[in-house]
């Protein structure tokens, strides 16, 4: 049996994802309306992909015969000020998820839920990838800063991603 604590610990989780989820889309919305289509694209894969890191804890807590709750998602943000203010508020909220999943992985090790220690053991190893794929953006979108063929080009560069990393 899982503990009360980590079950609420992992559904604030299972929010967190879908919320990056929600907010993910929300932004290729945005590039879209700006013709960073390529940017757009990426971004809807990158909702996908926080969309599928939820299920994996939702089934997860399924299979422990665990209590699911779902929360209101609520608005997110829609309007950026340039594809910067996209890629930075996306790394931020890639560092503030990395954090939530160090503390979710402490707190099960404490409480001595060890299947979801393990569990949470992928997901550490995906916020490296998660992390080095938003700054490498921000590092590049920050170089060309207002550059229109640069910023062309890095937007074809997104558009090339074709499927769901993980």
């Amino acid at each position: 049996m899982m503990s009360e604590k980590v079950q609420k610990a992992i559904n604030e989780q299972i929010h967190a994802e879908l919320s990056a989820s929600y907010t993910y889309l929300a932004m290729s919305a945005y590039c879209d309306r700006a013709s960073f289509t390529g940017a757009a694209s990426w971004l809807r894969l990158q909702s996908q992909e926080e969309y599928g890191h939820a299920m994996r804890l939702f089934d997860f807590m399924l299979a422990r015969h665990a209590r699911v709750a779902l929360k209101d998602l609520g608005i997110p943000k829609s309007d950026y000020a340039s594809l910067i203010d996209v890629f930075e508020t996306a790394y931020a909220q890639e560092q503030a998820v990395s954090a939530q999943i160090e503390k979710l992985y402490e707190l099960a090790f404490t409480e001595k839920v060890y299947h979801a220690a393990v569990q949470l053991e992928w997901f550490l190893t995906e916020q490296i990838e998660e992390e080095k794929t938003c700054r490498d953006v921000v590092t590049k979108l920050r170089l060309v800063k207002d550059d229109p063929a640069s910023l062309l080009e890095i937007d074809r560069e997104l558009g090339a991603r074709s499927t769901v990393q993980s």
